[in-house]
């Protein structure tokens, strides 16, 4: 695997309901914890040379409810743990806004929000990113919405809900019903990538 082959394919992750249970606002490590089995399957995706990036919508910060200072502190943290595991480089996207819940400067209608894709091509070219080629791990269908805006190859759908109808076009959509049964979706959702 070189540098190259990491900054081509994304492995974007939603952070609250994939990463860490979601509770809700979560702004501090007393409530974040990590979903069993997410270090495994990051790493399984880094393994196949893609970069893990962290795609999140905060509107808690724009609701008061934690500030941006606590939630680069609470994120810094969660890197840490990611580096500990062997997977150091992790870039993360929020969006801190909402368009009607939200104090401002962060009342306001934008295009970072999911569904909108806008963190997906920022961090697409920041990073020289084939977003054909990349993929999304989202607990909710607002995350496979963003996706399939940004044109991404593959993603999965981490919910036991069934998936909203009529599906999205032009999309390659998987289902697990928690984090722990990507991994054995791994190849599927990669192989997607390429024939989608």
């Amino acid at each position: 695997m070189n540098q190259h082959d990491q900054q081509t394919r994304l492995l974007f992750l939603d952070r609250d309901g994939i990463i860490n249970e979601d509770k809700g606002y979560v702004g501090n490590k007393a409530a974040f914890n990590f979903i069993p089995g997410i270090f495994e399957v990051v790493e399984a995706f880094v393994e196949h040379g893609f970069l893990p990036v962290v795609v999140t919508n905060q509107s808690g910060i724009g609701r008061g409810y934690y500030t941006e200072s606590d939630f680069h502190n609470l994120t810094q943290w969660m890197r840490e743990a990611f580096a500990e595991k062997g997977m150091p480089f992790m870039p993360v996207y929020f969006c801190p806004h909402h368009p009607t819940e939200a104090y401002p400067p962060y009342k306001k209608h934008c295009d970072c929000r999911k569904p909108g894709p806008g963190m997906l091509l920022s961090a697409a070219s920041d990073l020289g990113a084939d977003l054909s080629k990349s993929v999304l791990l989202g607990d909710s269908w607002r995350d496979i919405q963003a996706g399939a805006a940004a044109g991404l190859g593959s993603q999965c759908y981490v919910s036991e809900q069934p998936q909203p109808t009529p599906p999205l076009s032009n999309a390659c959509v998987f289902q697990a019903d928690n984090v722990a049964q990507v991994l054995g979706l791994v190849p599927q959702i990669i192989a997607a990538t390429k024939t989608g």
